[in-house]
């Protein structure tokens, strides 16, 4: 039988090789926008078989009504069984699949968990060596483990939004859902450490407790431990650096803007050197990191000037022929069309019957001798229903039909 649209060839999609680092691991993601799916697409990049729960009437969020784009990159590489958690025949079957798995994950809130029967109480028990995890918004403890949360919550609880954006001006949210893949690859990575303590030395699987702020309170640098030493607060300094001088964005001859940094005291005499001003390199306000720091307002301006004077691409090279960090900021159009980012294949394209060649951000990290590979493009709702329930819980055609016409699948 030929695959329909947005389906994987069923004599393809569970072949799995040597190079499938996490081949043989089941996960059932029963989680939704976005986080936790992420996380699981990651291990799916990997060689995990990956098994989505969704929403019978309308899919997963990020579907949009249908494949979207947002559907097409973090469905890729899982099978998409239609279960309708709210009923108490879809929690019964859902409870049957859980012992078929290595990892479940999940991100409802608790009241939602409890709901559903699928806190941890309801869920270890029933497969005791399963990888549980729960990437909830708050955490599943503490005062405020029922409140909801998506990437901009996240954002504004963990102190990222209050730091960006430029100081006179109100903060503001980052372009992208930085928190969400964030949360999502700190999982991922908690998953496998889970799974590799479970295979060599427990036996037995644990629960994941991760609240979608605490990936961007661990990236904040070192504020919280600025603060408790001395009270200090960071604050908005538009594309600045508090701490390294000079380091921000200016803008070129052309109306482009370009990225620099040269912070330490060697890259700065090579910036002073590229200027044609190498006296600034023995400038007093200038020859250390302390010093620039004390005097950025200064020294921005005369980098400004000089940028100023040429377009994106001459000041880009003479910088990187220089050995000092820069870039053009790039939008998606021209990260695209990069020569580097195609030669690293940090770009993939996927076969898809529907909708032809469809591109989509490669399985990332980059591993030598198991790399991931995107097997198909997320599929149809509920692609996979008969297939697993069958497969795995040995219902028959008829038992099927009777939860469909239920609404249960």
């Amino acid at each position: 039988m030929t695959a329909g649209p947005g389906e994987p060839d069923a004599t393809k999609e569970d072949h799995h090789t040597m190079s499938d680092a996490l081949a043989g691991i089941r996960v059932l993601d029963a989680a939704t926008v976005l986080a936790g799916p992420v996380s699981a697409t990651i291990l799916g990049d990997f060689g995990a078989d990956v098994v989505k729960i969704e929403d019978p009437k309308v899919g997963d969020f990020t579907r949009s009504g249908g494949r979207s784009a947002a559907w097409l990159q973090e469905g890729r590489n899982k099978k998409s069984v239609a279960l309708d958690l709210r009923t108490p025949e879809g929690q019964a079957l859902l409870h049957r699949l859980v012992p078929h798995f290595d990892v479940v994950v999940t991100n409802f809130r608790p009241p939602t968990l409890e709901r559903y029967r699928m806190l941890p109480e309801h869920l270890q028990p029933l497969n005791p060596r399963a990888v549980l995890l729960y990437l909830t918004g708050f955490g599943l403890t503490g005062p405020y483990r029922d409140r909801g949360a998506f990437d901009r919550i996240a954002s504004a609880y963990s102190g990222l939004t209050y730091v960006t954006g430029e100081p006179e001006r109100p903060p503001v949210r980052s372009g992208y859902s930085v928190i969400d893949y964030m949360s999502a690859y700190l999982a991922a990575f908690s998953v496998v450490a889970a799974l590799r303590h479970r295979d060599l030395r427990s036996g037995s699987g644990q629960v994941i407790d991760l609240a979608l702020y605490e990936a961007a309170l661990r990236s904040s640098e070192d504020s919280v431990t600025a603060f408790g030493l001395d009270g200090q607060v960071r604050e908005r300094l538009g594309n600045k650096n508090p701490a390294i001088v000079p380091a921000s964005d200016f803008v070129t001859v052309d109306g482009r803007r370009v990225s620099l940094h040269a912070g330490t005291d060697s890259l700065f005499r090579r910036l002073a050197a590229v200027m044609n001003q190498p006296e600034l390199a023995a400038d007093s306000r200038f020859a250390d990191r302390a010093a620039r720091i004390r005097h950025q307002d200064e020294l921005y301006p005369i980098i400004g000037s000089w940028v100023g004077r040429l377009t994106a691409d001459e000041v880009v090279k003479l910088l990187s022929d220089a050995d000092i960090p820069a870039s053009p900021i790039m939008s998606v159009a021209d990260l695209v069309n990069d020569p580097h980012c195609k030669d690293r294949g940090s770009i993939v394209t996927v076969p898809d019957a529907e909708f032809g060649e469809v591109p989509m951000v490669a399985p990332l990290p980059r591993l030598s001798a198991t790399p991931g590979t995107v097997r198909w493009a997320g599929t149809t709702l509920g692609a996979h229903t008969d297939e697993v329930l069958g497969g795995l819980l040995g219902l028959s055609t008829s038992d099927l039909d009777s939860l469909r016409e239920q609404g249960v699948v």
